[in-house]
């Protein structure tokens, strides 16, 4: 069984939170079955990574020169 459609469409490398809150979190992949998308992100050293239903999520604007100070 197929997941319906989602409102929310996502590319690889985009940077995404849950819209709940959480970590900012790197789009890995998009399921081509599911839809669900794959991503990862860090706790501390350690990467972590997960996949979430597309409607759970929200694109983040980082500023990369803000990340580099």
């Amino acid at each position: 069984m197929t997941k319906g459609k989602s409102n929310q469409e996502f590319q690889i490398g985009e940077t995404v939170k849950i819209i709940s809150g959480g970590p900012t979190m790197a789009v890995k992949s998009i399921s081509e079955y599911t839809g669900d998308v794959h991503c990862q992100w860090f706790a501390g050293k350690k990467l972590e990574s997960g996949e979430f239903p597309p409607d759970s999520l929200v694109r983040v604007n980082v500023n990369v020169d803000e990340k580099e100070k």
